[in-house]
């Protein structure tokens, strides 16, 4: 398919974080910053416009100065639901960029790399590998594929993997980038991902 225009980035920030103790992830404070701060940081030179999906403090994402858009469905459903809300907002020939709120370094040639494995025709959407297991949510994923992933979910399904199993998907190779894939599930991972170079902060 030729190359998605516009591009949409979209940080999700939807889930419950169960295994976090129920902590809104996207506002967990990495150096004094909160996640999502990072990647809006990395997010924003890449694509024409950004959006947070997320079903609490929309308040605090809002200061950020982007559109914050819920879920559809209720109940926290998962990544697909939020991602199912994010298509609904991209333009007709656009798709979006999405990225998970815990993996606060994604790699600053995501967009590049997923869109160029589109428009050679790869697949009809593009997902990222790091070498060692794909990464589902680092995904480049055209509107036209919103009635597709309507559908699935229409009919109970939740699991990315199930619903991407229906398609063709460009697996495109990071396995340079690695530690871009980094994220933060458990309270012991918050350690893995301290180290970040300190960047330029984006303070609402």
């Amino acid at each position: 398919m030729a190359k998605p225009s516009p591009i949409v980035g979209a940080i999700l920030a939807g889930g419950r974080a169960t295994r976090l103790g129920g902590v809104d992830k996207g506002l967990v404070e990495i150096h004094g910053r909160p996640l999502v701060s990072w990647i809006i940081d990395v997010l924003a030179p890449q694509v024409d416009g950004l959006l947070i999906n997320a079903n609490r403090n929309g308040d605090r994402y809002r200061q950020y100065g982007l559109p914050v858009v819920p879920d559809r469905l209720p109940d926290h459903q998962g990544p697909l639901a939020g991602i199912a809300a994010v298509l609904a907002e991209v333009p007709p020939g656009g798709a979006a960029l999405t990225v998970p709120c815990d993996s606060p370094s994604p790699p600053a040639d995501l967009a590049a790399r997923l869109s160029a494995a589109l428009d050679a025709g790869e697949g009809d959407l593009a997902v990222a590998h790091d070498g060692e297991r794909l990464q589902p949510v680092h995904a480049l994923i055209p509107a036209t594929l919103r009635a597709s992933l309507d559908a699935f979910l229409a009919g109970g399904g939740r699991k990315v993997e199930r619903w991407l199993a229906g398609h063709r998907v460009a697996v495109v190779d990071f396995s340079d980038c690695r530690d871009c894939f980094i994220n933060l599930n458990r309270p012991e991972d918050l350690e893995r991902v301290r180290p970040l170079p300190a960047r330029h902060s984006r303070t609402p």
